[in-house]
């Protein structure tokens, strides 16, 4: 544990920069993030990064008759992934006015689970995250790696269901809590633990 502490100290104001600046993100940024978030599964987020700018390029959010699936390179399930961007920017105006509403981050990741093809619990999670949200665990292989390193949970699920999802998100935030380190600054480090950065 000490360790974990020792480097969250050092990482400790690059973490807490980060988060600030998912909270000041620009409205026209927003899309954008969520295409982000349904590139992720699967993919490194540097290859799914990449694959965003790319499309900012090409102007995709106000481009009509474009498919994108050419631009999703080294991006796995590409196909797929093409077509979830694409259901996303016809269905945007109503899923921004949605995020706009004041819903609190759990009700708010429970509607976008059931009106953003492609979302899952983590994804949903990652995109309000990256948006400014707060108190949701990314249950991606990063974090699950090392909860399970530090014993919060015994074993790494072959799936998520819905109901497991929470039981781990609660143990995490308790985890969080013992420490005295927020859940958010502690999803960062674990996975810049991992990855190597602090990213998103």
């Amino acid at each position: 544990m000490k360790e974990l502490i020792d480097e969250y100290n050092k990482k400790k104001e690059i973490i807490k920069s980060r988060l600030n600046d998912f909270k000041n993100i620009k409205k026209e940024e927003i899309f954008y993030e969520m295409c982000f978030c349904l590139l992720t599964p699967q993919t490194s987020a540097r290859a799914a990064d990449k694959c965003i700018q790319e499309l900012k390029k090409h102007d995709f959010k106000n481009s009509y008759n474009f498919n994108p699936v050419k631009l999703l390179k080294n991006i796995r399930f590409s196909n797929n992934k093409s077509k979830y961007i694409m259901e996303a920017k016809e269905k945007y105006d109503f899923l921004f006015n949605e995020i706009n509403k004041g819903r609190d981050s759990r009700e708010l990741r429970e509607f976008l689970v059931k009106n953003v093809k492609g979302y899952g619990y983590k994804e949903a999670a990652h995109f309000l995250r990256n948006i400014g949200y707060r108190n949701l665990a990314i249950l991606d292989r990063h974090i699950l790696k090392n909860l399970k390193k530090y014993n919060i949970i015994d074993d790494i699920p072959k799936s998520l269901t819905k109901n497991k999802y929470f039981e781990i998100e609660e143990k995490f935030k308790e985890f969080s809590d013992n420490i005295k380190i927020h859940m958010d600054e502690l999803d960062l480090l674990f996975w810049s633990m991992e990855a190597g950065e602090v990213f998103k």
